[in-house]
Order: structure tokens, then C-alpha cells, then sequence
């Protein structure tokens, strides 16, 4: 790898690629970060999960050096987090006879793939895209399109998801062999969810988000995710060269976009909201459907999954009107995060025996969730309804709340669960269980969310693309961070470094913003912005 020292003074943005081996793994690491110098976070996370847990934590140090791109910030929450979600994340990742398969929850059931589940799935996948050995993410794709897997126990956006996963790793024979999986998967929940009107419905516990204000019907997730499965897979055909089923989906995706906004859309509260079901909706069939007592009407609540539609580019710009309750008071503005229904609804938070409610708590998936909805939102149109220093807002918030104040020392550590109290920092589903003496630890380092993959695409602002062009284009607010670095990142078989130093001073490479492939300068510049360079 070529290792250049900058003019001093220069103003750079720095992407640095280096080439991977024959089976997919890469040959060369950091080009401007040192990995020893991060290691003591891994000690740190193994004495807190024994102080946590009773149980000295696997030390993960030798497989994050083979496997995790490098990151660095004048901002050692962010930091620290980064590094712990790497170590919380390994510990779900499992070798079987047919490949990696990615797990959710610790200690793993001893069942068929240890219990794999696909509601979190999308993110495990997202996550993995940044790896090393590419073979990771590829092998959990596979995994959820093969006969051993059961894909639609939850609501997914797996075509989506794999386009996604091309669009990093730049390998589009998986993609190809995919489709006809893909396609499978599409055409099942067709059969199965999808009413004469043409929208798909879903029981709020099979998008994994029971115990909604909402509940059960037409809602904004499997809608939303059936059109995204349908836009990637007709992009999918095209790259295969499949004309006749690139032009089914497109049609498809085309008439789910104009129900989502024709019927989701609420004029009155302008929000997503769900629709009760129509009267001869296959849902009432179900044995766990709750009658809410009304026809095609919507809810009237807003609840945070009315975001989910910008995840995949759906909304229309008069919508926009709808991300002034993220940070509303009445909205879902809390301290630790979002919550997952408005407060000024009568039944915030109502009572419920169960530890899993989403009726009012943050939960770290739909917090992921909104982070990406929100990043494709600024990224999109000009808008004058949120800024960078909203999407900061978020993210900083949510490294805020993935902490745990131990009951024996008082001590604070780093920590992700299931859902928390956005005001106190809590972890709900974690108390209950203790009280009731019931599955304790369940939640012990629940891989339910992301980090990583909306760090690299939101903040830091990488555009995964199907092209040979690498787009920056960084959410991060001007004058934030004094420097970061991401370095050691696998894109199209290559590394990428992006790398911003407000004075030169951290890296020594000079003033401003680079980005390199390869260890190669291939764009620069002196203010935090957009690059945009060449793979070579």
C-alpha cells in the first residue's frame, strides 16, 4: 500500500482502498489509524461484562484486528461506542456446516442455526457489509433465502438489504444468484399478507413490535418494505439483465407507492399512520388479530414507525412536515432516544404486563430505523425542516443511552438491551425480568440494532454504489468534531480511509477532508463536505 505524507497544510478529504485477497479477504489494514491503539477498549468491555454479568467477557481482540474497519474521533463517546458494538456484535456471530449465520439473541438457544431470527436481520447484515471477509454477510444472505431458514416469521426488507450489500461489497453475482430466492420470498408474502386493495398486512408483534397503540392492520413497516423489496429486485433483474421481471417490479413498486400515499398518509395529523383493515382482509383470520372495531380508517396516533417510509424513498416532499415531532416535546423527543409512540397520545406508555411494549418506550431497532430514514431524508431534496445538527441529535443521543448503571457499585458501563425509558435510561424489558425472576439476561447484548452502518453511511456519509464513483457526503455538522478517521474500510474489493482533521495536527496530513483508495489521495478538500472520487 503507498504511504504518502500530504503537503503540510493541505486541505484533504483522504479515500484509501487496498485490494483483498482470492477468498475474499482483504490483504492490507489501516493506512493512517494504528489498531493497538484501540485495544484497551476490548479489556475495558471484558472486566465490565464479568462486573455486568458474573462472566469474563471472550476476548474478540484478535478477530476485530482481522475483521473491523478502523475509526477514530475527537469524540470518545462515539468512539468507545463504536468499539463496543464491534464487541457486543461478535459474540452473535456463529460458523455452521452451511456458513456464518448472524444470531440476536445470548447465550444462544441450542436449536436448528442457534436460533437465528430475521426481524433484526437487515441491520446484522448492514453491519456485517463493512467486514473483512466479505463471506460473513454474504453467508447470512444466503442463509435467509434457503430452505433451512424461515424469512417471513417477521417483517423484513431482505431484497433491499442485499442490494445494499452489493452496492458495498460491489459483488453482483450474488445478487444474481439471489433473485430468483428473492423473488420467491416476494411472491410468498403476496400470497399470504396482501388484500384485493393491494396493501399488506401485518400483526404488530410479527414486525416485531408488539403491544403498539396502533396495533394490528395496514401499517407503514411491511408496506414500506414490500415496496423497497420490490424497487431493489427489479434493480437486481436489470443488473442480470432480465428485462421482463425488472419491468413486473417496477410496476409493482410503482403501484405500492401511490397506496402508501393515497391510504397511509394521515392529512389531519400529517404522519404515517396504520389503517384498520378492510372486511374481507385475510388478517381477520388470524388468531392473534385484535379487532380494533373499524374499517380502512386510520389510527389517529402517530407512532415512530411512520418514518419508515424515507428509509426507502417513498414520501413526497410535502411530507415533510411530519420530522418536526421527532423533536417535539408532545412528539417523541426524549432525553435517551425516541419513543416509539407520541406522548401526547392517552395511551403513552399504558400499562401492560409484558417487558416488550411499543407503545411509548425507545427501542434501539426503531432508533436504527429512524437514523436511516432521517440520513436518506437529508440526503434527498433540499429541505428546510431538519439539519445536520439534527441528525446529530439523534445519533448523540443515542450513544447516550446505550449505558447500564450497575446496582452493586453504581458503576456506569456500556451497554445494548431491549427497549429503555427514553427520560430515565432504564432498561425496562431488563428490570421486569429481574422482578419476575424470569429469563434473566435475556437481553445481555441483544443484536436487535445497528451502529456501525449508520455511522458510515449517516454521519460520515459513505453512498454505497453500483458504480466506480465513491460519494461522501457527511452528515456531521460543521465545527463538532475537531477530526475523525475511518480507515481499513472494505468497499468493491478495495479500502477505503476518510478522514477529516480540522487543523492537520491528528493525522499529519494536513488541513481538511481526504479520501483514499488504496492508500491513494483521491479527492481533497479544505472544508468538511462532499467528495466524491474514482475507484482505481
Amino acid at each position: 500500500m503507498w504511504r504518502g505524507t500530504l503537503a503540510c497544510g493541505a486541505a484533504v478529504i483522504t479515500l484509501a482502498v487496498a485490494a483483498f485477497g482470492q477468498a475474499g479477504q482483504v490483504t492490507s489494514g489501516a493506512t493512517v489509524l494504528r489498531p493497538r491503539d484501540y485495544r484497551h477498549y476490548v479489556e475495558t468491555f471484558r472486566e465490565q461484562e464479568k462486573e455486568a454479568t458474573g462472566k469474563e467477557g471472550v476476548d474478540s481482540w484478535t478477530w476485530m484486528e482481522h475483521e473491523i474497519p478502523w475509526f477514530d474521533s475527537s469524540d470518545k463517546s462515539f468512539e468507545e461506542m463504536y468499539y463496543f458494538r464491534w464487541y457486543a456484535w461478535q459474540k452473535h456471530l456463529v460458523k455452521t456446516d452451511h456458513g456464518y449465520v448472524i444470531t440476536e439473541w445470548l447465550p444462544k438457544p441450542a436449536v436448528k442455526d442457534f436460533g437465528a431470527l430475521p426481524d433484526a436481520a437487515m441491520f446484522q447484515i448492514a453491519e456485517s457489509r463493512w467486514l473483512r471477509d466479505k463471506s460473513i454477510a454474504e453467508d447470512d444472505a444466503r442463509y435467509w433465502m434457503s430452505p433451512n431458514a424461515i424469512p417471513r416469521l417477521y417483517s423484513t426488507w431482505f431484497a433491499w438489504t442485499v442490494l445494499d450489500l452489493v452496492k458495498a461489497n460491489g459483488d453482483t453475482a450474488l445478487g444474481a444468484q439471489l433473485l430468483p430466492a428473492l423473488e420467491a420470498n416476494d411472491r410468498a408474502w403476496e400470497a399470504t399478507h396482501q388484500d384485493a386493495n393491494g396493501l399488506f398486512w401485518s400483526i404488530d408483534t410479527r414486525d416485531a413490535m408488539e403491544k403498539s397503540i396502533s396495533g394490528d392492520g395496514y401499517r407503514p413497516t411491511l408496506n414500506s418494505y414490500m415496496y423497497a423489496d420490490a424497487r431493489a429486485i427489479a434493480d437486481l433483474a436489470g443488473a442480470a439483465g432480465d428485462t421482463v421481471v425488472r419491468t413486473e417490479y417496477e410496476r409493482k413498486a410503482q403501484t405500492l407507492h401511490s397506496l402508501i400515499e393515497s391510504q397511509l398518509w394521515n392529512p389531519k395529523d400529517e404522519f404515517y399512520e396504520v389503517m384498520s383493515p378492510a372486511k374481507d382482509s385475510s388478517i381477520r383470520h388470524e388468531k392473534k388479530f385484535i379487532d380494533p372495531g373499524t374499517v380502512m380508517q386510520l389510527s389517529g396516533v402517530r407512532e415512530l414507525i411512520g418514518y419508515i417510509p424515507w428509509m426507502f424513498g417513498i414520501p413526497d416532499a410535502s411530507h415533510d412536515v411530519a420530522w418536526k415531532q421527532l423533536f417535539d416535546p408532545h412528539g417523541f423527543d426524549g432525553r435517551y432516544g425516541p419513543t416509539t409512540a407520541e406522548r401526547r397520545s392517552p395511551r403513552f406508555r399504558f400499562a401492560s404486563s409484558d417487558q416488550c411494549t411499543w407503545n411509548g418506550p425507545s427501542w434501539p431497532y426503531a432508533t436504527t430505523q429512524t437514523l436511516l430514514a432521517l440520513a436518506a431524508f437529508e440526503h434527498g431534496a433540499p429541505q428546510s425542516v431538519m439539519t445536520k445538527a439534527d441528525y446529530y441529535r439523534l445519533f448523540s443521543r443515542y450513544v447516550l443511552s446505550q449505558h447500564l448503571k450497575l446496582a452493586a457499585n453504581g458503576n456506569v458501563i456500556d451497554w445494548i438491551d431491549e427497549d429503555l425509558d427514553a427520560d430515565t435510561d432504564e432498561w425496562i424489558a431488563k428490570d421486569m425480568l429481574i422482578a419476575k425472576q424470569k429469563q434473566v439476561g435475556r437481553g445481555n447484548y441483544y443484536n436487535h440494532s445497528g451502529f456501525t452502518d449508520p455511522l458510515i453511511t449517516g454521519l460520515i456519509g459513505l453512498e454505497p454504489r453500483s458504480d466506480g464513483r465513491v460519494v461522501v457526503r457527511p452528515l456531521l455538522p460543521p465545527g463538532q468534531w475537531r477530526y475523525f478517521a475511518i480507515d481499513g474500510l472494505p468497499y468493491h474489493g478495495h479500502l477505503l480511509t476518510i478522514l477529516w482533521d480540522a487543523d492537520g495536527k491528528r493525522y499529519s496530513r494536513g488541513a481538511g477532508m481526504q479520501l483514499l483508495v488504496d492508500g491513494k489521495q483521491v479527492a481533497r478538500r479544505k472544508t468538511l463536505g462532499e467528495l466524491d472520487g474514482v475507484l482505481k
